[in-house]
């Protein structure tokens, strides 16, 4: 067991920071070549910049996330973050509790360059000090490792670099764009949008049980893409480390980019965003395949809310061992007023290995969880919101692994304040040279 935290360590710090970077005084200028309308600004082939996510993901047009934009020197800025001030408890024989703090912020500059955009970005979090380097209790969760053991049954936290790299995207034609993604520390082609930056749970503060089946690698510490796209497809390809990060977590763990993978995207229209994606992945003591496929979905709810969905399959292999381990998750967050419901289900299949149950990487165990949470708006002030929340979870557990659990459906639980920013994300109307 882990004894509490005292107080969240990192809370403070992360909010300060996003109060200093937008605070509201900063004045906002007109946008030069690659304005949009209302000032928005957009790629080179007329796509909002605010359908780029995380790494070189892309966001359905009709749901951006929550942020603020800004205008500063010749450099359009766009950021968003969150922090979380959270007590979690988890049940069963596996269960722990923990007082501490989950956050993040990230920075975008981007800036026309030679007929394209150059767009500088960084991701940063505090989790380390917010939740130790151990990380948080969460039931069947799996991945990582602490002082040489593999980690279960706790989320691990993310490095403090969690992104920092450089993209650029250049017109070849009227349709038709090509785009160079080089990143110390970034995301590779592979999986959906990571967790925290999809719309369908930018406020939910915890990890999918089947994060490494599906977007783990959004923290690899040497990355470079290349891709072509048009406004509604694009195709994109990765060298990247594949190795995971190490429990030391806040320098560079580089290594060779001896790991590959491609991604198509497909944006058919406003409200949708498709990904099919495959990569082989090097590990430190094995390598393996995985493949990924996502739909996200987004609308409006009524005249100021709105209404996120994702659909995610993750699924692994060993390459000297056999057949796949597979996963879904299906999550959605309804945003009406000062009121956010947000909730997640998810199934995996994870071996004896991964769940701290046997050495066997090969018999493999069916487990599921499901969460609901709700937050209410406290108040805002200079870019600021504060909102109370809470949320409950209950995980699966098959027969055989009664035993180790001390019951079938354990269950979770977790109150936080979170603080983030107060404008958030509205749908984007057609633009010029969109179709």
């Amino acid at each position: 067991m882990v004894p509490l935290m005292r107080k969240p360590l990192g809370t403070a710090a992360l909010a300060g920071t996003l109060l200093i970077v937008f605070h509201p005084g900063l004045a906002a200028q007109s946008h030069e070549s690659m304005q949009g309308m209302e000032g928005m600004l957009v790629t080179p082939l007329g796509i909002p910049m605010e359908r780029l996510a995380s790494g070189t993901t892309w966001l359905p047009d009709a749901s951006p996330l929550s942020s603020l934009h800004r205008r500063l020197g010749g450099w359009d800025v766009t950021g968003h973050g969150l922090v979380f001030a959270q007590y979690t408890t988890q049940s069963g024989t596996r269960g722990d509790h923990q007082l501490g703090s989950l956050n993040w912020a990230m920075l975008m500059a981007s800036h026309p360059v030679g007929g394209g955009l150059l767009q500088l970005r960084t991701m940063l979090s505090l989790d380390a000090l917010g939740v130790t380097r151990r990380g948080y209790p969460l039931l069947l969760q799996s991945g990582e490792s602490f002082e040489g053991v593999p980690l279960h049954d706790r989320q691990h936290p993310h490095d403090f670099w969690m992104e920092l790299g450089a993209l650029f995207l250049q017109p070849v034609s009227t349709g038709t764009a090509i785009e160079l993604y080089v990143a110390p520390s970034g995301e590779p082609a592979l999986g959906p949008v990571a967790f925290m930056h999809r719309p369908s749970a930018f406020d939910n503060p915890f990890a999918p049980i089947g994060h490494h089946w599906q977007d783990a690698t959004h923290i690899s510490f040497g990355v470079v893409t290349a891709g072509v796209f048009s406004r509604e497809v694009k195709l994109e390809a990765s060298a990247f480390n594949g190795r995971e990060p190490d429990d030391r977590r806040w320098g560079f763990d580089f290594n060779s980019l001896d790991s590959y993978s491609g991604r198509l995207t497909w944006n058919p229209a406003p409200a949708w965003s498709m990904t099919a994606g495959f990569g082989h992945i090097r590990e430190t003591e094995h390598s393996l395949n995985r493949i990924t496929a996502s739909v996200l979905h987004g609308t409006s709810l009524g005249a100021a809310g709105r209404l996120a969905s994702t659909l995610v399959y993750g699924g692994n292999r060993l390459t000297d061992q056999g057949g796949w381990a597979h996963s879904l998750l299906f999550e959605s967050e309804a945003k009406v007023h000062d009121n956010t419901l947000f909730g997640r289900i998810e199934w995996v299949e994870k071996s004896a290995h991964d769940l701290g149950v046997g050495p066997s990487e090969t018999k493999l165990f069916d487990v599921g969880a499901a969460s609901l949470g709700y937050i209410r708006e406290l108040g805002s002030s200079h870019g600021i919101t504060l909102g109370l929340g809470g949320q409950g979870s209950v995980n699966l557990v098959p027969p055989p692994l009664e035993s180790f659990y001390g019951t079938r459906r354990p269950l979770g639980g977790a109150v936080f304040l979170r603080i983030g920013l107060a404008v958030r994300g509205q749908p984007i109307m057609e633009m010029p040279g969109m179709k």
